[in-house]
């Protein structure tokens, strides 16, 4: 499980490249011969198809390249992975980047793929969702669970604060969502009235469902029917921009989206989700919490998800509105409409969208 010198990546079975460290421990990453000549870009502002070696800034991932720090856990899963490290024996820091994309293997959210894979020993169990909450909840509290190894696999590998599983769902793949130590205990039904409200807005979500009357549920749009998986890219991925800290103004966002998607409708959706983030006071819209798909040779902006009534830093949106973070008005909303190139009518139309919402 330690000392991997090279990571090959894969997507969909065919190798894209490979992965190796510097001396400094910085990541350097080649595309293979067949990918530039048949495959994509898989983070086009930072490595674009190009035949050259390419080497990682120490910042802001400690030497890792955005599209690979997005498929390595943090949060909880960082959380459940680092414990079932010391249940193993291993001090997980001593384990490099290239150990950590080992160990993620074939289980990253999104569509590439790590090989050699040093898989921990997993074991199935119940999908009982009150039994894996408290487990949960016994994890957070610092006490043992037996179910370690059920946690990992079911949710070792994801993003995000808060508790979750993966799950199948009508033979679907789902995610569902616990509560954290600091969520109020009707999260999930916080969660779920406002993924309707914001589809009454007109947000592309993704399908939601509250299970069990209490827990968060929403079906994964990085996996098609059957399976097949889609690649992804989140903004700080694709930007180099840590969500630890404000580092982002949606004007910087919503041009960036025009960039890469090359499609006005696209930069209209994130105009729509920054005026929704502000409506229900969203504030941890941090870089993490954007994402792109690519799919049929196109990029597009992926459903809008960790849509919750939450506090940024200091009170303030993660991702400022024309510079503005504690009190954004309508005027900070059409500053960024005119430097994203949104059409004024149009911005003032969503604004008198989100005013007239219940």
């Amino acid at each position: 499980m330690r000392g991997n010198n090279l990571i090959k990546v894969f997507y969909h079975k065919e190798k894209v490249g490979q992965v190796a460290l510097t001396k400094d421990r910085l990541c350097a990453f080649e595309y293979n011969s067949w990918w530039l000549a048949n495959g994509f870009s898989i983070s086009p502002f930072k490595l674009p198809l190009e035949k050259r070696v390419f080497v990682a800034n120490r910042d802001p991932f400690n030497g890792n390249f955005g599209v690979f720090e997005d498929s390595l856990p943090d949060g909880w899963g960082a959380l459940l992975i680092d414990r079932m490290l010391r249940k193993n024996d291993i001090n997980p820091l001593e384990l490099s980047l290239l150990d950590r994309l080992a160990i993620v293997g074939s289980s990253a959210m999104g569509a590439l793929e790590y090989q050699p894979e040093a898989k921990l020993s997993f074991e199935t169990g119940s999908n009982n969702l009150d039994y894996l909450a408290a487990e949960c909840e016994k994890i957070l509290n610092g006490e043992f669970s037996d179910s370690l190894d059920e946690l990992v696999n079911k949710g070792g590998f994801s993003g995000g604060a808060r508790p979750k599983v993966l799950i199948k769902h009508k033979d679907e793949d789902w995610i569902v969502k616990f509560k954290s130590s600091q969520d109020p205990t009707d999260i999930g039904k916080q969660e779920y009235e406002t993924s309707l409200k914001a589809k009454e807005f007109g947000l592309s979500m993704s399908q939601t469902k509250l299970f069990e009357g209490k827990y968060f549920g929403t079906k994964r749009f990085d996996r098609k029917e059957g399976g097949e998986k889609i690649h992804m890219l989140s903004v700080s991925g694709a930007l180099d921009a840590s969500h630890r800290y404000p580092s982002l103004d949606y004007i910087d966002l919503l041009n960036a989206t025009m960039l890469l998607t090359r499609d006005y409708r696209e930069v209209e959706k994130l105009f729509r989700q920054m005026c929704f983030n502000i409506y229900i006071s969203n504030r941890d819209d941090h870089a993490k919490n954007f994402s792109f798909l690519f799919e049929n040779g196109v990029w597009k902006v992926s459903p809008p998800y960790d849509l919750v009534r939450s506090d940024g830093p200091g009170g303030e949106h993660t991702t400022s509105i024309a510079g503005e973070g504690k009190n954004p008005t309508e005027k900070d909303i059409l500053k960024v409409a005119k430097a994203t190139g949104i059409k004024i009518d149009v911005a003032k139309a969503i604004i008198n969208e989100i005013n007239n919402l219940n």
